[in-house]
């Protein structure tokens, strides 16, 4: 079959708009942390542009959709730095480039969306180590799981996606059941923020979280539409369910926020819509519009909610990568088996629609197996990098502020003092001034 040119564009501008949205979540995430913390967050996702596509090239590709090793990892050796696929064609209409491209940004903004949870406290080296590590033992492997399907022998491909066949269109498993429990095993790993529960630890910047979040709501219809790996129908019913499962979403934690607190929220307006997005991600393919506004809201809510739980249960999720994208994740891979509609392009019916609970149980195994998988294997790749090289930053260096300590800049240069070595002020005093001052400021 030919390269069809249309196509190839369409998957290649999606990619593009993936890799988009790595910046907007360093933009959401860096206005939901302390001014003292703003740069050292935005690095943490932008590290993982430089590790991920690196490691992408060289064995990541071929580890996630070389043969398959009985269902549960591809050949890292087979397709070494991308050697023999320049040439070749995967799913008969676009490059094999192309899809090498359009996978490795989602791997990037898996990796990056688990920074989230450990904001404010991890050593910069540390986590730069964490990046490669975890793509390759984690990350990997689940996305040979869960995206090696099309092109594959059944009985080659990923088990999640073959022998389960377990529906997750764009990575509701792979990437945000994936990040949300890495996330969750990590918090558990460095322990709480200095101050957790006690101090004020409110977004610094509620502007740069609102157009973070307009990114990435721009940026995921590549991620979802760009999915089909075609420009058909089935990319058109996944980007009109992303809208309405987003909107849907957002009205959802809106209206929870002023029944439970009285007002809506910016802040809450930008993680419903961010909840939205996650819960819609596997399912775009498999529900109808009606069923994706179901989805939306029902995920809007039950997240809405979800961010508290770190305070009951007592665990440091700083930004909310549990609360939004694990728990976001496990509403929208397990409605699936509710709310899917033969209708759709995926072509299967949930409970909902006289479908039994089939389905519904290939969802919940596919899911729990990425969480169990992802929690345990982070929660033993952070224990070693804690106790060789050290994770958690020194209390001192967290209380002066992490931008300070791990890159001698502060985000913002308050009365013409520039920081660190490269600025005319003092040095660290004057630095540490003018973040504290701004901080004092913004609060």
């Amino acid at each position: 079959m030919e390269i069809n040119t249309g196509d190839t564009a369409w998957v290649l501008a999606s990619a593009a708009l993936v890799l988009f949205m790595t910046p907007g979540l360093a933009l959401f995430y860096g206005g939901m942390v302390r001014s003292k913390s703003v740069l050292n967050m935005m690095m943490m996702s932008f590290i993982a542009l430089g590790t991920i596509s690196v490691s992408w090239v060289l064995w990541g590709y071929s580890e996630a959709f070389g043969e398959s090793w009985n269902g549960l990892i591809g050949n890292p050796f087979q397709h070494f730095g991308l050697d023999g696929l320049l040439g070749e064609r995967v799913f008969g209409t676009i490059p094999a480039a192309a899809f090498v491209a359009f996978q490795s940004v989602f791997a990037i903004i898996a990796v990056a969306l688990v920074s989230g949870a450990i904001a404010d406290r991890a050593k910069f080296t540390a986590w730069t180590l964490f990046t490669v590590v975890w793509a390759t033992i984690v990350y990997f492997p689940v996305a040979h799981w869960v995206f090696a399907f099309d092109g594959f022998a059944a009985d080659k491909g990923g088990w999640i996606a073959n022998q389960l066949k377990a529906i997750d269109f764009a990575g509701g498993t792979a990437i945000h059941i994936n990040a949300g429990a890495a996330g969750l095993a990590l918090a558990f790993v460095l322990g709480k923020r200095v101050g957790f529960g006690k101090d004020p630890m409110r977004p610094h910047n509620l502007t740069l979280v609102m157009i973070g979040a307009g990114i990435l709501w721009f940026g995921w219809f590549g991620f979802n539409a760009g999915s089909a790996l075609a420009a058909n129908g089935t990319a058109a019913v996944a980007w009109v369910n992303t809208l309405a499962a987003t909107g849907a979403a957002m009205l959802g934690w809106l209206l929870v926020e002023k029944l439970r607190d009285g007002h809506p929220t910016s802040l809450g307006a930008a993680s419903g819509v961010v909840a939205g997005l996650v819960a819609i991600t596997p399912a775009c393919s498999a529900l109808t519009p009606v069923g994706s506004v179901v989805l939306g809201v029902l995920a809007g809510a039950v997240c809405a909610y979800a961010v508290g739980l770190k305070f009951r249960f007592g665990f440091d999720d700083s930004l909310d990568v549990v609360g939004v994208h694990l728990v976001g994740g496990l509403v929208g891979t397990i409605g699936i088996g509710f709310l899917g509609s033969a209708s759709a392009p995926a072509g299967v019916d949930g409970l909902f629609y006289g479908g039994g609970v089939d389905q519904l149980w290939r969802q919940v195994v596919g899911a729990l197996a990425v969480l169990v998988y992802s929690f345990v294997v982070t929660y033993v790749i952070g224990t070693v990098i804690q106790r060789t090289m050290g994770f958690r930053l020194e209390t001192e260096a967290e209380v002066a502020g992490i931008d300070l300590e791990e890159h001698a800049e502060t985000s913002y240069d308050i009365n013409g003092l520039a920081s660190g070595r490269f600025g005319s002020g003092s040095g660290s005093a004057i630095s540490t001034t003018a973040t504290k001052t701004h901080e004092g400021a913004s609060a």
